[in-house]
């Protein structure tokens, strides 16, 4: 008889430790680059009033995981959209599952951590300015992982809801409250977009020469106009945000012409492909990737196991 080890979303979120989550991503994102993961076309099952996706991956070194989620509007709050479901472990060599855990912290950490290594692989080295766009479980995740690498690094907030925005600018010590979009990042070097948008909320027009952008929300449409897609270099997580159709890929990198290319950030990160030139403007645009649930489900499966966390089910 075999046991799984069950971490409800308290242990999973404890068991996410950023730094190892950092690297584990980082791993994962040149594993992409390099072609090294296994990772099948998305799928989902549609309801009236959602989906459920399904997206198992193998990394090398890291392991095999599969998660699935269910994303459904909420009627509660229009324009926004819930993520429920887990995710489940199993050993790469012999496939006995090892670990069922909450997909919701879960992914958000794995997101906030690649957008998090795409500033650090391309945006300016003396760049210290950042903005945070968006007031969501997302935005907020991100705001707590910059807090957690340094707490001492002044970080813009902005979104719809002001009441909000001061919510999530508390979760960090140099957190401050923008008087909206367009003021944050007008002077940042460096922009996290986390929005469930259906339409632009980032104009090029807002932003300064050689300022990066990583994008990580739009879901149901693009989070950043035209104009910025047209005039920036652009990265991704993996070919497949340029060259499926949304949900899988992404909004802004639909139906690009032919001589604009999309860059992988994990050939980036392994010092395959070439980063910033200068003061030109960088986009990364997130879809989330399988192999980056398997990372973080890797960390959270080590760190339970050393805590002697979590509740044991006998299979």
């Amino acid at each position: 008889m075999s046991e799984i080890l069950f971490l409800d979303g308290a242990q999973t979120r404890a068991a996410l430790d950023p730094h190892r989550v950092l690297d584990a991503v980082a791993t994962a994102l040149v594993a992409i680059g390099r072609d090294e993961v296994s990772v099948p076309p998305r799928i989902a099952a549609h309801a009236p009033g959602g989906l459920l996706g399904a997206m198992p991956g193998h990394v090398p070194g890291l392991g095999l995981a599969a998660k699935l989620v269910s994303v459904f509007t909420d009627p509660a709050r229009p324009g926004r959209s819930s993520h429920r479901g887990f995710v489940a472990l199993f050993d790469a060599a012999d496939g006995r599952p090892l670990a069922l855990m909450d997909a919701e912290p879960l992914t958000e950490i794995r997101t906030a951590a690649t957008a998090t290594l795409s500033a650090r692989a391309l945006a300016r080295p003396e760049g210290t300015r950042v903005a945070v766009i968006g007031t969501g479980a997302q935005a907020r995740a991100q705001i707590a992982l910059l807090a957690a690498l340094d707490p001492n690094a002044p970080v813009s907030v902005a979104g719809r809801d002001p009441e909000r925005a001061e919510s999530a600018a508390a979760l960090h010590p140099a957190g401050r409250v923008a008087g909206g979009i367009e003021e944050a990042v007008s002077g940042a070097d460096t922009v996290f977009c986390c929005t469930g948008a259906v339409r632009p909320v980032i104009r090029r027009a807002w932003l300064s020469p050689g300022t990066h952008v990583s994008s990580v929300g739009g879901s149901h449409g693009p989070e950043l106009d035209a104009d910025t897609v047209r005039e920036a270099r652009l990265f991704a997580e993996w070919p497949g945000a340029a060259t499926t159709r949304p949900p899988s890929g992404a909004h802004e990198l639909q139906d690009l012409p032919p001589e604009r290319s999309v860059a992988l950030l994990g050939s980036v990160l392994a010092g395959e492909h070439p980063g910033r030139r200068d003061d030109e403007l960088t986009v990364f645009k997130s879809t989330g990737h399988a192999a980056l649930d398997v990372a973080a489900a890797h960390v959270a499966h080590a760190v339970a196991r050393a805590q002697a966390w979590g509740t044991r089910i006998a299979m």
